[in-house]
């Protein structure tokens, strides 16, 4: 579905992403862990063209998307859901999903579109006249998530999913992206929540001082010691950033 090959980057003249190549496969789900400032969340504006890559390839289904604009990548089959909350808070459920199919220029496709979506949300079919802010944590991510889901991507980007939420609202988010997995959607996810990531994982992606340090299935990174070590507990803050981060070789 997607590979990166040798992809430099950053902002301005400061690089943050020094040589990233990785390929993902369709139908999957991978985590991408590391220390804080390792550039997991650059890779993901790499990707959806909100930075400027200075040297390599993003190829999605084998075509260079390098460059491209978000909206020529949305059209393409990406959709991204950044870090925080990402919804108008006193907007109704409904005419949030509206907001996100704003680029499909017919309306009763529209309509059919966000009905679907939220056939596979019950609770936002529930909520769909009550204001975003009345949502719980967890409901208002999975809100952004169906949003993201209105333009039918082949491949979805999840930035940070579990930020100020309860440990039972992140299994909720979790669960939501296995079902779009199991419906054929690839996903790819930077997560601080390491451990409970990688077990909803298929595979899990160690990217550290912009490179990739390991790639491989996720149960094999989750048995890992070093991994383990470094960044699924051993010397890791509760916030999940290492202490001291090593560098490992493999992969």
């Amino acid at each position: 579905m997607l590979e990166l090959i040798d992809v430099h980057g950053g902002y301005g003249k400061v690089t943050i992403l020094n040589g990233v190549s990785f390929r993902i496969a369709a139908g999957t789900i991978t985590t991408v862990i590391g220390p804080n400032g390792a550039g997991k969340s650059t890779v993901f504006k790499a990707i959806f063209g909100l930075l400027n890559v200075h040297a390599g390839k993003i190829l999605l289904q084998g075509e260079d998307i390098t460059g491209r604009a978000p909206t020529q990548l949305i059209a393409r089959g990406i959709t991204y859901v950044p870090q925080g909350r990402n919804i108008v808070p006193m907007l109704s459920v409904y005419h949030n999903l509206e907001l996100g199919g704003i680029t499909v220029r017919d309306k009763s496709a529209l309509q059919e579109r966000i009905e679907a979506v939220m056939a596979q949300f019950p609770i936002l079919q529930q909520k769909r006249n009550e204001p975003a802010v009345a949502l719980s944590g967890g409901q208002q991510k999975q809100l952004e998530i169906a949003r993201a889901l209105l333009l039918d991507p082949k491949l979805i980007l999840v930035d940070e999913p579990s930020i100020g939420l309860s440990p039972n609202l992140v299994q909720e988010v979790f669960a939501t992206l296995i079902r779009l997995r199991d419906r054929g959607v690839t996903v790819l996810m930077v997560e601080q929540n390491a451990k409970s990531a990688l077990r909803v994982s298929d595979y899990g992606l160690v990217l550290e001082l912009g490179q990739v340090r390991m790639h491989d299935k996720a149960d094999t990174l989750l048995n890992d010691p070093q991994v383990g070590r470094l960044f699924l507990g051993g010397t890791m803050h509760p916030q999940g950033a290492a202490e001291q981060p090593g560098i490992l070789v493999g992969g």
